[in-house]
C-alpha cells in the first residue's frame, strides 16, 4: 500500500513541516523519556529534585496521552 500527502506549498510550510521531521520529532521526545526515565531511576537527587523529576515526568506522558502520541509505535 502506497499513501501521497501532497500540500499547497508555501501556504502549507508549517504542516508540510510536520509531515517531513515527525519521525525527528519522535526521535527526540523518545531521548527526553529516556533522559527523564534515567534522572528518576538511577541518579541520586534530593527529595526535592525527586518530585521535580516526578511532577515533569507526569507532565510529559499526560500531553503525550492528550495528543495520543504513543512512543512505542
Amino acid at each position: 500500500m502506497k499513501a501521497t500527502i501532497e500540500f499547497n506549498l508555501p501556504d502549507e510550510d508549517a504542516e508540510f513541516y510536520c509531515a517531513t521531521k515527525g519521525t525527528a520529532m519522535l526521535n527526540a521526545l523518545w531521548e527526553i523519556n529516556s533522559e527523564l526515565r534515567t534522572l528518576w531511576k538511577y541518579e541520586e537527587l534530593s527529595d526535592e529534585e525527586w518530585k521535580i523529576v516526578e511532577r515533569i515526568r507526569e507532565q510529559f506522558f499526560n500531553i503525550l496521552q492528550e495528543n495520543e502520541i504513543n512512543l512505542n509505535k
